[in-house]
């Protein structure tokens, strides 16, 4: 039987909008679900979105006619049935210039952002009888660790050892032990967490290429498979608490230009072997906003190899609704936080996509709509960040009530993947996807890429690209029909190495 590429359609038509279910951001997908296999149209712009930013501009998504919509735009506006645009990024733009109100002293604010907190953590487990919680060992998790320590103590801590940077690790089973709560560490394999992702595959309704969807995959398979009926994640503070300006920041300003730079110079002897020169580099490729995003991706030049012709110019334009949000902040540090929620709007994709392929609940409280409004209209600006630039003051103080001097105040740390390793394991599988969606008609560069940069995939810089293409290709492959995804590569390549 011949095979055939899913459709791929530049033509406009009515959106189906994937709504939440209630006002948090659980995506109902009964409406894709409901549609005939190969029914859906897929964006070619959203795929170049995927291969340049790692996600996919909201409010759009990897298929053409499907829009997530998210209840609660604290703006007041009533563009969203016409406009989706996720509430996250609005809220932050209405937060950049609300008034500061006059309210207690800071000990008062603490206890009710506690209050407040664990109410949220009650109210989206109630339904989970065996609770695993994501403990980053970051502020966010620690705060959020110290409330679910009070209404759920039954949850079982897991800390993702992704490798040896900004290891959280220690603090992260420390303040667990500390709380009274059951702490487990699940060490990074990249052939192990990509062997799983290629299993969720054909389940995950959308896509996205978030640096830590391989990881999300890996914890939530894992705590599958020791029982746990729900998933506790600390993300969506970020677009509330903001994000302050460092000096590397004013020094990006300034390096990206849009300027295009010829592949063959990332190539040269000393370059190539280098992440930060080739990070430098690639900074003069890119616009001053889209460099506060995460990781290192393709350039505008590359992506339109990769595809096969001129998209990346329409994946750029995305950023144009947006506009009017960037053009009124008014420093470095409040387009920063308009950054993080376009990053964290999108950044929810992972949990919900691969909580929904393994069945599972997952429990956002931060995006607790009482908290969240809070947050939002009733905490001083001094208390979300200090004028010294210092990072989430409230948290902080929220988390001095238990414990003082953790490392993680004085060092961020996140969930790492070990890009390098993946490439290093699953190299012949990857190129064989490529191989394949180049049969299909759909990243006909993508194996041309892989041949041309195998010998420099032991720097990370190349290697995040590798990754991109690694969670991206399986996905379209078993979308085309019937579907081309060898889900063994990877098994029996595990089991060579």
């Amino acid at each position: 039987m011949e095979t055939v590429a899913p459709p791929v359609s530049m033509e406009p038509s009515p959106p189906l909008a994937l709504r939440a279910r209630n006002d948090t951001r659980d995506i109902d997908f009964s409406a894709l679900d409901a549609l005939p296999k190969g029914s859906m149209e897929l964006d070619p712009v959203s795929i170049a979105d995927l291969l340049r930013n790692a996600f996919v501009y909201p409010p759009h998504s990897v298929y053409r006619h499907a829009k997530l919509v998210l209840p609660g735009d604290p703006s007041g506006s009533k563009r969203q049935d016409e406009d989706p645009v996720l509430h996250a990024t609005l809220a932050s733009w209405a937060a950049s210039f609300r008034q500061t109100p006059s309210l207690p002293g800071s000990q008062a604010l603490v206890e009710h952002y506690h209050q407040l907190l664990c109410a949220a953590v009650e109210r989206t487990t109630a339904s989970m009888q065996r609770p695993w919680f994501l403990q980053s060992g970051g502020k966010d998790s620690t705060s959020m660790a110290i409330a679910t320590s009070e209404v759920r103590p039954d949850v079982t801590c897991i800390t993702y050892l992704g490798g040896r940077e900004e290891n959280e690790l220690a603090s992260a089973k420390w303040v667990a032990h500390q709380l009274g709560l059951c702490h487990e560490t699940l060490v990074c394999n990249p052939g192990r967490a990509y062997d799983r992702y290629l299993a969720c595959v054909p389940q995950m309704p959308l896509l996205t290429a978030d640096f830590a969807m391989l990881s999300y995959v890996d914890l939530v398979t894992e705590i599958r498979a020791n029982d746990g009926d729900g998933v506790i994640d600390a993300l969506g503070s970020d677009v509330y608490f903001g994000m302050p300006a460092r000096w590397r920041h004013l020094v990006i300003r300034v390096l990206a230009q849009r300027f295009p730079l010829p592949t063959v110079l990332f190539k040269l002897w000393g370059i190539r072997h280098s992440f930060h020169l080739c990070y430098a580099l690639s900074i003069l490729q890119m616009s001053a906003f889209e460099r506060f995003y995460p990781g290192s991706r393709f350039s505008d030049q590359e992506v339109d190899a990769l595809v096969g012709e001129p998209i990346a110019a329409q994946s750029r334009q995305r950023l144009n609704v947006f506009l009017p949000a960037i053009h009124a902040a008014g420093s470095i540090a409040e387009r920063r936080r308009l950054a993080a929620a376009i990053v964290e709007a999108a950044s929810f994709g992972k949990g919900l996509y691969t909580a929904n392929a393994l069945q599972l609940p997952l429990a956002y409280p931060y995006c607790d709509a009482r908290l969240a409004e809070w947050l939002m209209h009733d905490v001083p600006d001094d208390q979300l960040v200090a004028p010294d630039g210092t990072s989430k003051v409230l948290v902080r103080k929220h988390i001095a009530r238990s414990f003082e001097n953790l490392p993680y105040v004085k060092k961020k740390g996140c969930f790492r993947f070990d890009v390098c390793g993946l490439a290093r394991l699953r190299f012949d599988c990857v190129r064989q996807f490529a191989l394949d969606a180049k049969t299909q008609g759909f990243l006909p560069g993508a194996a041309a890429w892989l041949d041309a940069h195998r010998m420099h995939l032991g720097n990370k810089y190349f290697a995040s690209k590798f990754y991109l293409l690694a969670v991206v290709l399986p996905w379209l492959l078993s979308r085309t029909q019937p579907p081309v995804l060898h889900v063994t590569h990877g098994l029996q390549r595990e089991r060579r190495v």
